[in-house]
């Protein structure tokens, strides 16, 4: 694995530091590597993601479902609505199926930029994707909205629609920091036409036997992993405060236009998971 490239930049208060090379202790971005069966991983990483499916055996699919969910919200972004800026926060590493090779099945022209704050993910992504002129990766930091804009500004045109992507990323952010406040101020500042899309972990709170589960998730990801929130249906609603919901709304990630009927019944964990998409209004409210 490539070592580190540059300093880290300090983290926000309440935000763990990237675990970036250390081999003792598992990693967000190298944990969800190996769920998707890539290989930029350690020991450490492996060893937690097993103990996570000693309790939930079904885990292992959730990100494969958040990969699918992805791409139909990018091919209806830049199929539907002719987005052709995309800034993928918290974009972790490299795997299979990037939002490049989504978008650009639509799109060969659409730019896009990934953000991490571990310098980990930015030395392979740079190393990986540098021979696409229309994909950048950067370093920075998510919970400053306005510092990460101005920085990504060259790249995506200042004044121009874009999408902003926060897959699975938020529910790694810590209610100190407000993610929901972080969510709002993106969009005071996106130009309309903008698009948000998000996924989050979900604490169905009206299902006992999905709420244990949650909870028992909930405590090996904050203790192994320092992040990990399940946070209830309300609480990722207001994720969405002024912005327009697209049709079907905020629902578990296989109910967001789906391919075809369910040919089955969904597992449990595939419950643990909401998405949506919101579009920034062209007259907002003062």
């Amino acid at each position: 694995m490539a070592g580190e490239e540059g300093a880290q930049p300090s983290p926000a208060p309440g935000v763990r530091a990237p675990v970036g090379v250390d081999p003792t202790r598992a990693g967000i971005a190298r944990v969800h590597d190996y769920s998707l069966g890539g290989k930029d991983n350690y020991e450490v990483d492996r060893r937690f993601f097993h103990d996570i499916l000693q309790v939930a055996p079904r885990m292992r699919e959730v990100p494969l479902m958040a990969r699918r969910w992805l791409d139909r919200v990018v091919g209806h972004l830049v199929r539907d609505v002719g987005i052709d800026r995309i800034l993928d926060l918290g974009a972790g590493l490299p795997a299979i199926q990037n939002i490049h090779d989504m978008a650009h099945q639509h799109n060969e022209e659409a730019r896009v930029v990934y953000v991490d704050n571990d310098p980990l993910c930015c030395t392979h992504g740079r190393a990986l994707l540098e021979r696409y002129p229309n994909v950048r990766y950067m370093q920075g930091d998510l919970t400053r909205p306005r510092t990460l804009l101005s920085e990504v500004a060259e790249h995506l045109e200042p004044g121009r629609p874009l999408a902003v992507i926060l897959s699975g990323v938020l529910h790694h952010v810590p209610d100190e920091l407000d993610p929901a406040g972080i969510v709002r101020e993106y969009t005071e500042l996106l130009p309309p036409g903008s698009h948000i899309a998000i996924s989050h972990y979900l604490d169905p709170s009206g299902d006992p036997g999905a709420h244990r589960l949650a909870r028992e998730l909930e405590h090996r990801f904050v203790h192994g992993l320092g992040s990990g929130w399940f946070r209830t249906r309300e609480q990722i609603a207001s994720y969405f405060d002024g912005l327009e919901l697209i049709d079907p709304g905020l629902v578990e990630l296989g109910d967001w236009w789906p391919c075809g009927p369910a040919l089955r019944s969904r597992w449990l964990e595939g419950r643990l998971m909401l998405g949506a998409l919101g579009r920034v209004p062209t007259f907002r409210g003062r």
